[in-house]
């Protein structure tokens, strides 16, 4: 009896026990389950973006770079940053500074006026002005910076020959501080008059509707309220744009380069290639310029974070126009002005040189004699090996990037959006942390990282593609983020509840209302790989070049004609996929 009463209790712990362990075991499982995914994505970007800026700074420390079975502590040393305070970094640090304040004025300048007539002004042919700010975007800076040095030479400059012909001497140099001043505020003009157009277009009249019902003037009503609301988007667009303008390579190098004129990413490329190379002092100098463009992202961050202060309008509020009187007829030639050197004179520029006969011209009235014109240049470049083999290369680097790139920025915004999954903070932090690395650091870090991974892809097209896909990460992951973030995850949700599995409720529910941002994300990537220099100044080989490079080598080497052809063509084939990625954002956005 006892033995009978005694056996239920064992049993029920048995049964109780094992529950209790599945449960245990089950707990631990999902567990396990729920870390590969973030370890692998962190390990992924450790590799593509960590890693890089690691050896970067390790490098400014030791007495020797890292390349093949070379990668150690010893030799430990801050003598590199001894550099640092030598007359050529100074005054390349003062000329950076000069050229992001002088170029960031001219860019919020020019940006804010468009902004304001075209968003908030009767101006005429506005839809042509908003054309007007955002085409130089379109066109390479460093294609830009090409054109204005076929302008502005000192000598053999279309502008000066033009001068010439009319009894006057020359009238410009471009090859100089002023003159990269001049072109970098030209060609990043765009970023500015993008985020104040937009605040300028987003912002609630109330205000300024009840100002002027209270007796104040036009005038009082612009620089006491509307202004003052777009503060913030004015202030980020200046640090942005002097960000941009600090760690911008291609065009010092074009412009300032010819005059003599340093700064720090051009200080950084010589010392790369200078014989023997010096490395380590690169590396110092390189960690220097990452902490300022650190401080002002972080700035930027700060002031952009302010946007709430800018009153936003809800459905059905239009800004109301200004009227411009009498100074509409000189605002609309202001615009055309813009539009003029910008892009007009540039590729006028271009296709002279591409056409003549000569890369110097000595006379402009005599450009058009028989013979003088010639597509033979057109010809001999689009027959060359090096040309067609860097097309190739360009086209097979800008698709692999585009869509390895969109899968993985995919795969990070989703972690990111739509789980719980730990880490998924520190994961957005760092796909954005290349925002605030100069695109030539970033190179240089991922050459030493190449060097030494036991996987032999260097000078091969495989390393370009990574270094694109890293590069272009911040772009990629907000434009996939934006786009999830449209979408109710209550209709994936649904998928899974009748049934499905997670990721069949992806595939055939999310991907597919997302189809267009991420078609516009892939044509984003694409569009900014086939247009990237700086990134790849380090990696590239005799058989790894890419037109951006075949570009830059043939201006630096003085043969200018194929230089220009190549240059018009590329910039056709930017702006179609330009326009379409705009297209594609268009109805996106509708």
């Amino acid at each position: 009896m006892s033995t009978s009463v005694g056996n239920p209790p064992n049993v029920s712990e048995d049964r109780t026990a094992r529950p209790a362990g599945r449960s245990a075991q089950g707990h631990a499982r999902r567990g396990l389950r729920r870390f590969p995914v973030p370890i692998l994505l962190l390990v992924l970007l450790v590799i593509l973006v960590i890693l890089p800026m690691a050896l970067v700074v390790l490098s400014s420390f030791t007495s020797e770079t890292p390349r093949p079975g070379n990668i150690s502590l010893r030799g430990l040393t801050m003598g590199n940053y001894a550099s640092l305070f030598t007359a050529g970094v100074g005054q390349a640090t003062i000329n950076s500074l000069l050229v992001g304040l002088g170029s960031s004025l001219i860019a919020l300048v020019t940006g804010a006026f468009l902004a304001f007539i075209t968003a908030r002004s009767d101006v005429r042919a506005r839809k042509f002005l908003y054309f007007v700010g955002f085409l130089p975007m379109l066109l390479p800076s460093y294609v830009g910076a090409l054109a204005w040095g076929i302008l502005g030479a000192p000598n053999a400059g279309l502008l000066n020959t033009l001068a010439r012909d009319l009894g006057f001497g020359n009238v410009v140099n471009i090859y100089g501080l002023g003159g990269l001043i001049f072109v970098l505020g030209l060609y990043y003009a765009p970023y500015a008059f993008l985020l104040i157009h937009s605040s300028f277009s987003l912002m609630n009249p109330d205000l300024e509707e009840a100002a002027s019902v209270h007796g104040a003037p036009l005038s009082q009503v612009m620089r006491r309220i509307t202004f003052p609301l777009a503060t913030p988007a004015i202030l980020g667009s200046l640090i942005l744009v002097f960000t941009l303008t600090v760690e911008n390579f291609p065009v010092s190098q074009i412009i300032g380069g010819a005059g003599g004129v340093d700064t720090l990413p051009t200080y950084i490329y010589r010392l790369m290639n200078s014989a023997p190379s010096r490395g380590n002092e690169a590396a110092a100098v390189a960690v220097c310029l990452v902490l300022v463009v650190l401080a002002v992202t972080m700035l930027q961050r700060r002031m952009l974070a302010k946007r709430n202060f800018t009153t936003v309008s809800g459905k059905g509020i239009k800004p109301r126009k200004v009227s411009l009187g009498k100074f509409g007829t000189p605002a609309l030639l202001l615009g055309i002005v813009y539009f003029v050197l910008s892009a007009v004179l540039p590729l006028l520029a271009l296709l002279t040189v591409a056409l003549h006969d000569s890369p110097y011209i000595s006379t402009l009235t005599k450009m058009f004699e028989p013979g003088v014109l010639t597509l033979s240049t057109f010809v001999d470049a689009f027959t060359s090996d090096i040309v067609l083999k860097a097309t190739a290369n360009s086209i097979i680097v800008g698709i692999c990037a585009a869509i390895i790139g969109t899968a993985l920025c995919f795969i990070l915004a989703y972690v990111v959006n739509r789980t719980k999954l730990p880490g998924r903070q520190l994961l957005e932090y760092i796909a954005m942390l290349p925002l605030a690395v100069p695109s030539i650091v970033l190179g240089l870090g991922l050459l030493w990282t190449w060097l030494i991974m036991p996987i032999p892809i260097y000078g091969t097209l495989a390393l370009m593609v990574i270094a694109f896909t890293a590069a272009q990460l911040p772009q990629g992951f907000r434009g996939i983020a934006g786009s999830i973030l449209q979408i109710d995850r209550d209709l994936e949700d649904s998928a899974v509840m009748h049934g499905a599995n997670r990721v069949r409720a992806v595939s055939k529910v999310t991907l597919p209302l997302m189809r267009v941002g991420l078609t516009s994300t892939f044509l984003l990537l694409l569009m900014l790989s086939m247009r990237e220099l700086t990134v790849p100044l380090f990696l590239f080989t005799t058989d790894t070049r890419l037109l951006s490079i075949v570009i830059f080598d043939d201006f630096d080497n003085g043969v200018l004609q194929r230089s220009a052809a190549i240059s018009i063509l590329y910039s056709l084939v930017l702006l179609v996929i330009s326009l379409l990625a705009r297209r594609f954002g268009a109805k996106q956005e509708a």
